[in-house]
């Protein structure tokens, strides 16, 4: 790995119109992990890894993101409460009252890319008000050589200031944080949120407009692994479903956790050049990958430390979202560079509290299009203020949030790029079994690995009326048997043991999936239409 002790200690942001700014440029994580602790903004964790406090903020404020409607977005963008508009002469005055707010202050700066494949390289220069989270930048994004470093030319700009708060009266924020993309400007402007993950998610979201727009290429919301054979595996999955815990498998070589894109020569890159994984109720027996990255050099985000500085993973008494960021050569079994060939399957992840999916199912490519758009996940009790029981929720193309166009066009792609490559494509519920949250339990993490281990050895290809039974009500193909899990695991109706209790949860599902989908119909196909589930 590069090591960036011998990098220039300054640069000037003048061009930015920060002025007399005292600017750290290309710090090692080393330093700016010393100089958080010296600022009395984070402590050292038993384990090395430095942990940090986020703040007002543990999480996204998802309707606190904008994108600067001009001539390049007007009509491209898919604009409304997700990708809501913000005028272009506010985003100068907002961001002109930034730089002036970070003039005469301590920065930091970081020089960095987005994707791991040559052709489409995206050179970002990150600056931040705050020592860890030009750390986090570090860990992230990917990390240029020192030959590479003399003639970087950043493409796109990430302005992070955390301690500025806006005036939505004045500014056109909805409240006193932001995080605005301007696709003229090519700046992400962050402020008022200590959270890191607005600082991936702005060029993930940036990648996904600038990806299938300008490049004809797939992003994704997904993680992705490598077999010996260089067969590829794609997991796509909203937060707390497993795409990092399931992509890190010692089998196989791990190509990214998070954001992807699939391309023309049926390749898929990742993004970044790290990991930003959940660590609530981590274990080193379950994700011993996750837990042993937890190094010098990893950062913690919102946890509870003990009197020992141990991390307390259960305790969630400052979020559910606690975090780890750590670059991904933390992680021993990785593809170099993070580039994968002949994607075979494509696993969706959700998290059913409800207990009515099956634990593995075989989708048709109608019913791949239609989980794909509709991007199913639940709520648990308690996650939440005011969720006292289990919620369906829906997030198009797994990551709404983050997709500035509109989810069909991701549909059509990602249904275009599985034909040509022939892929199997499954729906794996890492949820509950035996009963809805609060009466069942959730499936056994082993189950899991076992059924996705059989689906990518080619143990479930052979699709008969014997090997697969057909669930009645998402018309889904269940298989029978699978190495390494119990018969009745395999059906989620067999688990309950209350036929009654069960169809009427199941149906209840299915019709929170076509209310849903009403706002999509208009743009799916008959084949499409086809992958839905029935009513009673």
């Amino acid at each position: 790995m590069v090591d960036h002790t011998q990098a220039s200690n300054t640069i000037s942001l003048e061009s930015y119109g920060i002025k007399n700014a005292k600017v750290h440029y290309q710090l090692t994580p080393k330093q700016l992990h010393d100089i958080t602790i010296a600022k009395g903004q984070g402590v050292e964790a038993s384990s090395g890894a430095l942990a940090v406090n986020t703040g007002e903020f543990t999480g996204r404020s998802p309707k606190d993101r904008f994108i600067v409607k001009d001539s390049i977005t007007e009509d491209k963008v898919w604009w409304g409460n997700i990708n809501i508009p913000f005028e272009s002469d506010k985003f100068q005055k907002l961001y002109d009252k930034v730089v002036a707010y970070l003039s005469n202050k301590e920065v930091f700066v970081r020089d960095s890319y987005a994707c791991a494949d040559e052709k489409y390289k995206l050179n970002i220069r990150v600056i931040n008000e705050q020592p860890w989270m030009n750390m986090f930048a570090y860990n992230m994004f990917l990390r240029p050589t020192e030959d590479e470093l003399k003639n970087f030319t950043p493409e796109w700009t990430i302005v992070n200031a955390p301690g500025f708060m806006a005036d939505p009266e004045v500014d056109g924020t909805r409240q006193h944080n932001f995080a605005i993309l301007d696709f003229t400007r090519k700046i992400a402007l962050i402020g008022g949120t200590g959270y890191t993950g607005e600082i991936k998610k702005g060029i993930f979201s940036a990648l996904n407009f600038i990806l299938p727009v300008f490049k004809n290429t797939l992003p994704m919301h997904c993680s992705a692994n490598v077999g010996e054979d260089g067969d590829t595996a794609i997991f796509f999955g909203l937060s707390g479903t497993g795409k990092t815990t399931l992509s890190a498998d010692p089998a196989r070589k791990l190509i990214g956790d998070d954001e992807h894109g699939w391309t023309n020569e049926n390749t898929v890159f990742n993004f970044e050049g790290g990991c930003y994984a959940k660590v609530i109720n981590l274990s080193e027996e379950n994700e011993p990958d996750i837990f042993n990255a937890i190094k010098p050099g990893a950062i913690l985000e919102n946890v509870i430390l003990n009197d020992k500085g141990e991390v307390q993973f259960d305790d969630t008494s400052i979020t559910q979202n606690t975090r780890v960021s750590y670059p991904i050569y933390h992680i021993n079994n990785i593809q170099v560079p993070s580039i994968g060939k002949n994607p075979k399957n494509i696993f969706f992840l959700t998290a059913d509290a409800f207990g009515v999916l099956p634990p593995i199912s075989r989708l048709t490519p109608g019913q791949a299009a239609y989980h794909f758009i509709s991007g199913y996940t639940a709520k648990v009790a308690g996650t939440e203020a005011g969720i006292d029981e289990p919620l369906p929720s829906f997030s198009a193309c797994f990551g709404a949030p983050f997709m500035p166009l509109h989810p069909t066009k991701y549909a059509e792609m990602l249904s275009a790029k599985m034909k040509e490559a022939g892929v199997n494509v499954w729906l794996i519920n890492t949820g509950w079994t035996g009963g809805p949250y609060g009466i069942g339990s959730r499936i056994k993490l082993k189950y899991t690995r076992a059924m996705i281990s059989a689906a990518l050895k080619g143990d479930l290809d052979e699709v008969t009326d014997e090997t697969y039974r057909t669930h009645s009500v998402f018309g889904l193909k269940q298989p029978r048997t699978c190495p390494g899990v119990p018969d009745e695991v395999l059906s989620s109706r067999a688990t309950w043991n209350d036929d009654e209790g069960y169809y009427k949860a199941a149906y209840k599902l299915s019709e929170s999936f076509r209310e849903n989908f009403k706002k999509f119909e208009e743009f799916a196909n008959d084949e499409i239409l086809a992958g839905a589930p029935n009513v009673r």
